[in-house]
């Protein structure tokens, strides 16, 4: 049975959620799952922008089949290839082979190359600043490379001043009834995931972002409606403040986010009283065990605090195995601007805090307070009294 819900009196929601998927892109943990959205407009000429994963293919259909109601489809505008958006384009031109496809040249080559090589007058390629007419609404198209593939685009709807953003914006997490970014408590229940989200898809490309922000800047905008997640329309300068935030690879909060790795508990001892002293001089902290918590949401934390202390025990004369990735992982997501700090233990060789820089020091506009830290084995007196230190170097940081 179809389950729909209309955006505004001509725009209707027609996408689906997927509760089931463990793994977003065979990556990043969605236990509160995801949701895939295709919209569909009902004027003198029908449009679906996008489809969906083959996962929730059975109740797309029959939604498209509900609010199309026998009529024809005359366009498809497809922003993005990413197969969760695009692995039922072939069975919907099946469907309906009077369907025009709207997208630019490089989709155009992308859907042949995924899935079917169409005939050119299936096609209506556009570019930038393109324009459609759909009959009372026209639509207006801008491209977006790598935000996060090289070919998306977007389009605005001049007559509703809606955005269609593809990836951007986008929030992991099923849509539970709740449509519109007021129907939840936005900032408690969802602004980790849209941070989460940003960061691992979209965080490595800020200056790209920056561009499609640009050009976002001199619409009107009432709504954006992303391929995931939520319809902003009451918070839609607060996520463009965000994006714009975390494109420029500034933090939001001023603070001390703290990464370990412990085998045996000692690092983890040093990292407590780290953490302890800090709040004791005022400073606000986060910490994370590698082992315990995943990279992606770690990326997402490390984008959100001003200063990150790494402390990793040293495993076969390197970095232990999930610090190592996690440092990897930040680093591969261009994180910028940060003060960081770095404590390593080694029984016999202490080689984790030297690899760790080497690492994190190439980041740009990266900022190594103070000297390695160096535990052998567990903290003593002399370990400690650099900890606290090094609490003291981070609080005046933090505080100026």
């Amino acid at each position: 049975m179809y389950c729909v819900r209309n955006v505004t009196s001509d725009l209707i929601w027609i996408g689906a959620s997927d509760r089931r998927l463990f793994l977003f892109e065979g990556v990043y943990g969605v236990p509160e799952g995801v949701s895939y959205n295709s919209f569909f407009l009902d004027d003198e000429k029908t449009v679906i922008f996008d489809t969906v994963d083959k996962a929730v293919a059975s109740v797309f259909f029959e939604n498209v089949e509900h609010v199309l109601a026998g009529r024809k489809l005359d366009y498809l505008v497809v922003h993005h290839m990413e197969p969760d958006h695009s692995a039922t384009i072939a069975d919907l031109l099946r469907r309906h082979p009077e369907t025009t496809v709207v997208c630019n040249a490089m989709i155009k080559a992308m859907i042949g190359h995924f899935y079917v090589n169409l005939p050119d007058e299936r096609y209506l390629i556009v570019k930038e600043g393109d324009s459609l007419k759909t009959g009372k609404h026209e639509l207006v198209f801008y491209m977006a490379p790598m935000v996060h593939w090289p070919e998306v685009m977007v389009t605005y709807d001049k007559t509703d001043k809606i955005l269609f953003s593809a990836d951007a914006f986008g929030i992991f997490g099923a849509l539970n009834g709740a449509l519109f970014d007021d129907e939840v408590d936005f900032e408690r229940d969802c602004l980790d995931e849209a941070r989460r989200y940003y960061c691992n898809i979209c965080g490595k490309y800020g200056p790209q972002v920056q561009a499609l922000l640009k050009k976002a800047s001199q619409l009107e905008i009432k709504l954006i409606c992303p391929l995931h997640g939520y319809v902003y329309r009451s918070k839609i300068d607060y996520i463009i403040e965000k994006y714009d935030r975390w494109s420029r690879y500034e933090p939001e909060e001023t603070g001390v986010l703290i990464v370990y790795a412990s085998i045996y508990g000692n690092t983890a001892n040093a990292v407590d009283i780290l953490a302890c002293r800090l709040n004791e001089l005022g400073v606000r902290t986060a910490v994370y065990d590698v082992s315990m918590t995943h990279s992606s949401k770690i990326v997402a934390e490390a984008f959100r605090w001003s200063h990150i202390v790494f402390a990793s025990s040293t495993y076969n004369t390197g970095i232990f195995i999930e610090m190592d990735n996690t440092v990897r992982d930040i680093a591969a997501h261009n994180l910028q601007n940060r003060t960081v700090a770095f404590i390593e233990n080694g029984s016999w060789a202490p080689a984790a805090g030297k690899l760790m820089k080497q690492i994190i020091g190439q980041l740009k506009n990266i900022y190594v307070l103070g000297d390695i830290i160096t535990i052998k084995s567990s903290v003593k007196d002399g370990q400690r009294e650099a900890i606290y230190r090094l609490a003291e170097a981070l609080a005046e940081t933090a505080k100026k």
